[in-house]
């Protein structure tokens, strides 16, 4: 069927030249034409793209050699194979030809079967890149799939020991994006906070508190206040986490593509530092704590603040906003605070959202 077969686009500014192409092409091929260069980028950039582009490089408005530049810096075209067809013949026009990003380059006047052979050719060859390249699509999206389950059960492993419930991972991994998102925004971290580095903090975020699984049950889930001893032996959690994913970046044979691990040990390590430096297991202090941890540390304090324990009902979220407010400057960052504020209706949501006691909800309801 022709709604099958695959599209070609011949550019040239002369009719006569692609009634020749159209004639050789339409029986295996739909053909559509454009006779100039700017039309024929119109073309290109549709939503039902060709397959393929014939051509020519003398046009009097934009020449074949400008559409092919143009075609190849967009993303979004770049993939499309171009064959010029033209009667430029020195060596020295094909070799520009092929430097602007040609597959091919075939000299008028066009013989059919040297035109079919190499159209063919190059459809034959893109349909297997495009295969190959949906293989790595979905081999990666499959591998993430697999990182980002393996990140929520060893979260989950983490949770199962300690009072926290299994709404803190959702409700904490929330919070951070949001805040990555509204801190992206700010000419500061615009460039740190690409859509990228944001999806790495936010999927790697579950992991802040993998370090508890050292910790034993007695201090861990001690109801009443821990003694100074225990509360050392707390501490240790973060560098139990950091050591712990410290091994598996290590382990990892393309360290390139342990991105996800590097902002989790970070995020292990640091959510417990404080901007004044008060904070553990380093004391570190204002821009010395990484940006991952600054931003997981407000998260996670706001999440306690909002969750029923054994100690203590919910907070509503106007108390637990003061909370945040009081700590600016002194427990957090005041620039992840603004964010916060910025966009403290967006926590409230997630917090209703994933909340896992009726008290919590209602406690939020009472904003």
């Amino acid at each position: 069927m022709i709604s099958n077969r695959q599209t070609i686009l011949v550019v040239d500014d002369l009719p006569e030249n692609i009634d020749i192409l159209v004639n050789i092409l339409r029986s295996e091929y739909n053909v559509r034409i454009a006779l100039t260069g700017q039309k024929a980028i119109r073309i290109v950039r549709d939503v039902d793209p060709p397959d393929l582009i014939l051509l020519d490089v003398m046009m009097p408005d934009v020449s074949g050699y400008e559409v092919a530049r143009i075609l190849k810096e967009d993303v979004g075209t770049r993939s499309i194979p171009i064959i010029f067809i033209t009667a430029m013949n020195s060596p020295e026009d094909e070799q520009k030809g092929l430097q602007y990003g040609a597959v091919d380059y075939i000299v008028k006047p066009v013989y059919p079967h040297i035109v079919k052979a190499r159209v063919h050719n190059q459809l034959e060859l893109k349909m297997h890149r495009d295969h190959l390249e949906e293989l790595v699509h979905n081999r990666t999206k499959e591998l993430e799939l697999t990182r980002d389950v393996t990140i929520l059960t060893l979260a989950s492993l983490a949770e199962t020991r300690d009072d926290d419930t299994g709404g803190h991972i959702r409700r904490t991994q929330e919070y951070v994006r949001i805040l990555a998102l509204e801190l992206s925004a700010k000419p500061k971290w615009t460039d740190f906070l690409n859509s990228t580095t944001i999806d790495l903090i936010h999927k790697s975020a579950p992991l802040h508190d993998i370090g508890k699984v050292g910790i034993p049950d007695a201090i861990l889930l001690k109801p009443d206040r821990l003694t100074d001893e225990e509360f050392n032996i707390m501490k240790r959690h973060t560098i139990l986490g950091r050591d712990t994913i410290l091994r598996a970046e290590e382990s990892m044979l393309n360290r390139s593509a342990s991105g996800f691990l590097r902002f989790a040990r970070q995020i292990a390590y640091t959510h417990h530092e404080k901007w004044d430096g008060s904070g553990y297991p380093q004391g570190l202090k204002g821009l010395q704590i990484p940006l991952s941890g600054r931003i997981m540390a407000l998260a996670d304090v706001y999440d306690a603040l909002i969750s029923k324990r054994v100690y203590k009902p919910p907070f509503t979220h106007a108390k637990a906003r003061n909370c945040l407010l009081e700590g600016s400057g002194s427990h957090f960052d005041p620039d992840v605070v603004a964010a916060f504020m910025a966009c403290e209706n967006n926590f409230r949501q997630a917090a209703l959202e994933f909340a896992d006691f009726d008290e919590e909800r209602e406690a939020l309801s009472q904003y």
